[in-house]
């Protein structure tokens, strides 16, 4: 790389653009690989390790395919020609192992790599028959040791940094902009507070920079990595201590009636009794919604641990304030089942205005885009005039025309499966923030709680009602044993003999090379089904018809996926709770709400095509009644593979917590914390949720002090300035909105 020179007369600051630094072109290439544009950006790109000069890499553990910068010495030098071309063969080695590195009618190389020079060799692992190689790969030989000017100037100390780096930009590349960035800068106003950096022994941000890109030793790396992932938990937590703050200052009607008649009369006729953790939960939504101030209430819980029950209590007691209520749901399916259990529950209580009405009651409504036109105005005008109370809808509730009297609760299912401006669309349509009410199944572990949910109150329900049965898991390898797969079809058999039904589960809808419409691909990506590789995988509309011609022959077998008609799903899924289905084919439409007690067992193909939460979701699905549960997990998977080791963990516990610890072990940082969603790149370089546990309290406690002194940070200008900034970044306004 051209270094540019560097005009000492104008110091940089961590504004200061990055082609006043390096130049226009290594400028120009570091925003296309990386997105930077700023000194700050290129400073924040920090090394994902350190080698040490004159201790080479273990070339033994190099893996195919992976992109790789080592420090090796350079053993053998070939010149030959192949296929009619100079070819430049050097082997570099470790001591131990060696590797081979390829250039094609390059012999020039022959000058510059010689014997025993040790460089730095950054490219892509190929293998050549059977050997390991790094064909073209780019390099930066260390200077011999007796031109130590030479060297000092090239790499900033003993500690080399190495890089996420790309073929255009090597590791060194990147290590070079940063010496001319660090060079190059002015002094650094700190944000953080003075007390705060010597109560953790951190250092100044100028050094903490400095120790980072060029350490003097691997304490000083260390100590400023942990300070700078500090910086990013702070911020965080101020920014999430904001939004709570603001969310206490709006003003909202309280939702406590003074005569809880619906809800008196609902719980009268409940046919079971609330557990320990339902009526903890229920008095903590009772406090929130007596406060002149929106409830932002997350309320998780293991499948099947009765939060319909609790939300449905929430949304009568809003409506016996004279609110309403609307739930919103990702999936008309899971609308519908959302629909059924409460109408189920309600019974009469749900029949206001009609016949079958007794004294008191609401009407409950389900909205969906399905309906008819004629249908829809109708639910809107009773939305309008207050006649409803309750509506349950997807997507349908957020559109044009519909308008609400008096929306007091929104209650959000599944919300990971909406976009921001879905969630926020409806929330708007209330005439004052109304109170917020978010529902998972999926267990979220407490760091994760702490960063993405910060701004929520959270309660959790863990225990399960009485009666429900364990659910056992078994893991079919059908490489190493095929004849498990034909056991599991005669396990289906007999739980169908004994009066049982059984759900089974593919990954995709469809073979790849059936052509689909453009509506049906866009409809099936929403509901996240998998069908658009060629690889193979067990297909619904392929699997059913071979079920029902060969191993379950006999049985009623029925499909249910994302691309059939609204009417179709609903006819199906009334159907099989009715029993009049053996056996439901299905994507994972099936995953989240669906609750037919008699389903005892589900077979789900191509395991690990699922993530481990998601599997758990699934399986859920059966022992909801007092019937055993039973789920077998098919996999091609090899044995000793990352995917059959999540099949096993999942297989030998029913913690969802745990579970989703692990499923986090495994998943990108930036995905859990909102950078897949919000479609931006995450501001969290460093800060690692279960890894850094101990720091995210630390740096709770600091926010929540700092807070508790100024809500605004105005005494701390500079602190300010950065959450400020953080507010405006994409993944902040995916939080915001959450």
């Amino acid at each position: 790389m051209k270094q540019a020179a560097l005009d000492t007369s104008t110091m940089a600051s961590l504004v200061t653009r990055l082609q006043n630094i390096v130049g226009d072109r290594t400028a120009d290439v570091l925003e296309k690989s990386f997105g930077m544009t700023t000194v700050n950006e290129l400073l924040r790109h920090y090394p994902r390790r350190y080698v040490v000069r004159g201790e080479l890499t273990d070339i033994s553990t190099l893996l195919a395919d992976d992109e790789v910068t080592i420090l090796a010495e350079i053993e053998a030098v070939k010149l030959r020609r192949a296929n009619g071309k100079n070819l430049l063969e050097v082997i570099v080695t470790d001591g131990s192992a060696n590797l081979s590195l390829t250039f094609f009618n390059q012999a020039w190389r022959e000058k510059d790599l010689k014997a025993g020079r040790v460089g730095m060799f950054a490219g892509k692992v190929g293998v050549f028959k059977g050997k390991r190689q790094l064909s073209h790969p780019d390099y930066q030989l260390i200077p011999d040791g007796d031109d130590v000017d030479a060297a000092v100037a090239e790499f900033a100390g003993k500690f080399l940094p190495v890089y996420p780096a790309t073929a255009k930009l090597p590791s060194w590349k990147i290590m070079q902009c940063m010496k001319l960035a660090l060079d190059s800068l002015d002094e650094l106003a700190d944000y953080l507070p003075e007390d705060v950096a010597k109560e953790f022994n951190y250092p100044n941000l100028m050094k903490a920079f400095s120790d980072i890109h060029q350490p003097p030793d691997l304490d000083s790396a260390a100590n400023a990595r942990e300070r700078l992932t500090f910086d990013e938990a702070l911020l965080l937590q101020l920014l999430l201590g904001q939004r709570r703050n603001e969310i206490v200052k709006l003003v909202t009607k309280s939702r406590t009636p003074n005569t809880p008649v619906l809800v008196a009369a609902f719980e009268a006729k409940l046919p079971f009794k609330y557990t320990a953790g339902q009526i903890e939960v229920n008095a903590q939504i009772e406090k929130d919604l007596s406060n002149k101030y929106p409830m932002h209430r997350l309320l998780q819980g293991e499948v099947g641990s009765g939060k319909t029950v609790v939300a449905l209590r929430a949304m009568l007691s809003v409506v016996d304030s004279s609110g309403q209520a609307a739930l919103l749901a990702p999936t008309e399916v899971l609308a519908q089942q959302h629909f059924r259990t409460i109408k189920k529950l309600l019974g009469e209580l749900a029949q206001a205005g009609t016949l079958q009405a007794g004294s008191i009651g609401t009407e409950v409504e389900l909205l969906t885009g399905s309906l008819s036109t004629a249908e829809k105005k109708e639910i809107h005008a009773k939305l309008a005039s207050g006649q409803t109370g309750i509506v349950i809808g997807t997507h349908a509730l957020i559109s044009d025309g519909v308008t609400f009297a008096d929306l007091g609760l929104v209650v959000v299912d599944e919300q990971h499966r909406f976009g921001v401006e879905q969630r926020d669309a409806l929330r708007m349509k209330a005439k004052q923030p109304p109170h917020l009410l978010v529902m998972t199944a999926t267990p979220i572990p407490r760091t994760v709680a702490m960063t993405v949910f910060g701004d929520l109150d959270i309660s959790t329900l863990k225990e399960l009602p009485s009666g429900r049965v364990a659910i056992t898991t078994h893991v079919i390898p059908v490489l190493e044993k095929p004849h498990f797969l034909n056991r599991a079809w005669a396990r289906v058999k007999e739980e169908v003999a004994k009066g049982h039904q059984v759900y089974i589960v593919a990954p995709r809808i469809v073979n790849p090379n059936k052509k689909l419409t453009e509506r049906e691909i866009i409809a099936a990506q929403l509901l996240g089904e998998e069908y658009l590789d060629n690889e193979q995988m067990s297909a619904v509309e392929e699997l059913a018809p071979e079920l029902a011609s060969g191993e379950l022959s006999g049985l009623k077998i029925a499909t249910l996926h994302g691309r059939q008609s609204s009417d179709l799903k609903e006819q199906t899924m009334v159907a099989f709770a009715k029993g009049e289905i053996d056996v439901l084919v299905a994507t994972t439409v099936i995953e989240v709400g669906v609750d037919v007690a008699n389903a005892s067992m589900m077979v789900i193909m191509d395991a690990d095509r699922f993530g481990i939460s998601q599997l758990h979701q699934l399986r859920g699905r059966v022992g909801r009644g007092s019937v055993a549960g039973l789920c077998l997990l098919v996999t091609s998977a090899q044995e000793d593979s990352q995917s059959m080791q999540r099949l096993n963990a999942l297989a030998q516990t029913l913690d969802g917590f745990e579970l989703a610890r692990l499923d986090l072990e495994q998943r990108k940082e930036g995905d859990v914390l909102g950078r897949s969603q919000s479609g931006g790149r995450s501001h969290l370089r460093l800060l690692r949720v279960l890894r850094d546990e101990n720091l995210i309290d630390s740096a709770r406690g600091v926010a929540l002090k700092i807070l508790g002194v100024d809500p605004e940070i105005n005494h701390l200008p500079e602190l300010k300035s950065e959450v400020d900034k953080l507010k405006s970044d994409e993944a902040a306004r995916f939080m915001d909105k959450s």
